[in-house]
């Protein structure tokens, strides 16, 4: 059986997204830097039920538009073209049978999309392209692979910090291997540059992952993350 990822809007799911973003920290990206100052002044600082009527007041307009349905069915679509290409891809790359036989997409109007890895869902934003949307749960589902086959191994090895970066240099991979699916190149976090092209160079050595893995293992216990 292929897996499928289903696109979805959750309202609940959304409203708790943003007020998180507003009052929760990233390891890679400021993202409260991307959240306008009357969402910031009705989030921060306060408790999520103390704002959420505020908040769901001043999404109003956008949730009552019909655009989220109409961009979800456009993703929907799109991703259906290639849903089976990506996992048949995606498997042969990681040497791992797919984790899940469902994902799960929420759209969010925020530009911050977490992910849970005990459920297989993880959101997309509202406010970037179809194509860079659809980037995302190539993205993501990469997560939750490394997370069931890898990630164990690899703490033991380097720490759950520097575990994270791994976790998300090794998505450099979907440039090579996959961005002809969706046409959005994986631009990565700034702090993972050099371990991204230590990833990419050896991958065109040697298209092992398991070999791949290793190999930047021992590359972050030489240079570190900077």
């Amino acid at each position: 059986m292929i897996p499928k990822v289903i696109f979805k809007f959750d309202k609940e799911k959304d409203l708790y997204n943003i007020w998180e973003t507003c009052n929760k920290d990233s390891p890679f990206k400021d993202f409260k830097k991307t959240v306008h100052p009357d969402i910031l002044k009705i989030c921060q600082g306060k408790k999520f039920e103390e704002c959420k009527k505020s908040l769901e007041q001043n999404k109003k307009t956008l949730y009552t538009s019909g655009l989220i349905e109409t961009f979800t069915k456009a993703l929907q679509g799109g991703w259906d073209k290639f849903n089976d290409e990506y996992f048949k891809r995606l498997e042969k790359v990681m040497k791992k049978p797919i984790c899940s036989n469902q994902f799960t997409a929420y759209l969010t109007t925020m530009m911050r999309c977490p992910y849970n890895i005990k459920e297989y869902t993880f959101m997309t934003s509202f406010f970037r392209s179809i194509s860079e949307s659809l980037k995302t749960p190539c993205h993501e589902i990469m997560h939750f692979q490394f997370y069931k086959y890898y990630w164990r191994k690899v703490e033991k090895e380097i720490g759950e910090e520097k575990t994270g970066h791994l976790k998300e240099a090794l998505t450099v991979l979907l440039n090579s291997e996959f961005k002809d699916l969706y046409f959005f190149e994986e631009p990565g976090y700034d702090i993972h540059k050099e371990l991204r092209n230590f990833i990419s160079n050896q991958w065109k050595k040697n298209k092992d992952f398991d070999i791949l893995v290793d190999e930047s293992i021992k590359w972050i216990k030489k240079n570190g993350i900077k």
